[in-house]
C-alpha cells in the first residue's frame, strides 16, 4: 500500500475515536489565559514518519521550510542565527546528529495533513466555540529538533495546541507582561518573533515537560522558549485565530504608527472599543495607501 493511502486509512480509523483528550473544565478556565496540558493519540500516525516528512518537505515552497543550527542561546538575535550548511532534506535525514532545528510551516496545504488538522481542531472547536466564537485561519506546523536543540525566547500570534509526537522537550513559559507594548507593536508590524531575554525572567518561569502523547495549549502572545530532550523531537502544532485576534493585531499596528509619529498610545487589550477604533483607523489608512499607488 502506498504512503498516501496508508495516511488516508489511518485518518479514517482515527476518526472513530477522539484524537485529543481535553479536560473541559481546564479548557474553560484557562483557554488563552494560561497554559494547560492535553493528551493525544497521534504518536504512531504515519504522517509523522521520517519518510513521509521528507516527502512533505519536498512539496512545500522554500518560504514554508525554516531551519537552522539548534545550539542557540535562550535570547537569540535573529540576525545572528547560524545556518547548518545542509539542505532541508539532508537536515531531516540527519536530524539525529546534525544539531539542528526545523519547522515545516502551513503543512495543511497537503490534503492529508489538512484532514488531520481539521480533525484535531474540530474536537477543539466543540469547546472553544462556546468561549471564543469563530475558528479562522486554521494552520498546522511540524517541528523537528535534534537532541539538545533550543527554540529561542519568542511568542506566537495564534491559539496554539502543541502536540508532542516523538522525543521529549521542556517548554518554559512566562507572563505576558514581560513583553513590552513596544515589542508587541513591532512584532505585529513585521519584526522577527524572537524577543530580548533577561535571566531575571527565570524567577517567573512556568515549566512543562512534554513526552509523546502529551500536548500543551500555548496562549496567544505568551512568551516562551523550548529546550529539546536527549533524543530527536517531532511535534505537531495545530493553530487557529479568532476575530478578536485580528482586532488586536490591527490595534498594535496602529499603535506602532502612532509611536513612530511621536505619540504615546494607550495599551492594546485595556479597552475593546478603543482597540476596534484603532483597527478601523488602520484599515482606512491601508485603503488610502492602496488607492494612492
Amino acid at each position: 500500500m502506498q504512503a498516501d493511502s496508508v495516511g488516508r486509512t489511518a485518518i479514517g480509523k482515527a476518526s472513530l475515536a477522539p484524537l485529543l483528550q481535553i479536560d473541559r473544565a481546564a479548557f474553560a478556565a484557562s483557554f488563552d489565559k494560561a497554559p494547560f496540558l492535553v493528551e493525544h493519540r497521534l504518536c504512531d500516525h504515519p504522517l509523522f514518519r521520517i519518510d513521509r516528512l521528507l516527502a512533505l518537505a519536498g512539496t512545500l515552497p522554500a518560504t514554508s521550510v525554516e531551519y537552522n543550527a539548534g545550539e542557540l542561546p535562550i535570547g537569540c538575535d535573529p540576525t545572528q542565527t547560524p545556518g547548518n550548511g545542509l539542505s532541508p532534506e539532508e537536515t531531516i535525514r540527519r536530524i539525529e546528529s546534525c544539531k539542528s532545528w526545523m519547522v515545516l510551516k502551513n503543512v495543511e496545504h497537503d490534503p492529508e495533513y489538512r484532514d488531520l488538522l481539521r480533525s484535531c481542531l474540530g474536537e477543539i472547536a466543540g469547546i472553544s466555540e462556546t468561549l471564543r466564537t469563530g475558528m479562522q485561519q486554521q494552520e498546522a506546523f511540524i517541528f523537528l529538533s535534534s537532541p539538545g536543540s533550543m527554540t529561542p525566547y519568542h511568542f506566537d500570534p495564534e491559539h496554539n495546541f502543541l502536540l508532542q509526537i516523538r522525543g521529549s522537550k521542556t517548554m518554559t513559559l512566562f507572563d505576558r507582561d514581560l513583553v513590552s507594548a513596544v515589542e508587541r507593536e513591532r512584532y505585529f508590524s513585521g519584526a522577527h518573533r524572537n524577543l530580548t531575554f533577561d535571566d531575571s525572567y527565570l524567577q517567573r518561569a512556568n515549566t512543562f515537560e512534554l513526552q509523546p502523547g502529551r500536548g500543551i495549549h500555548v496562549p496567544t502572545t505568551m512568551p516562551h522558549f523550548v529546550r529539546n530532550g536527549p533524543g530527536v523531537s517531532i511535534s505537531f502544532s495545530v493553530t487557529f485565530r479568532t476575530p478578536d485576534l485580528y482586532v488586536a493585531r490591527a490595534a498594535h499596528e496602529f499603535n506602532d504608527l502612532l509611536r513612530r509619529a511621536g505619540f504615546s498610545p494607550g495599551q492594546v487589550g485595556v479597552n475593546i472599543v478603543k482597540d476596534k477604533a484603532k483597527s478601523l483607523a488602520l484599515r482606512a489608512i491601508q485603503k488610502s495607501r492602496r488607492l494612492l499607488k
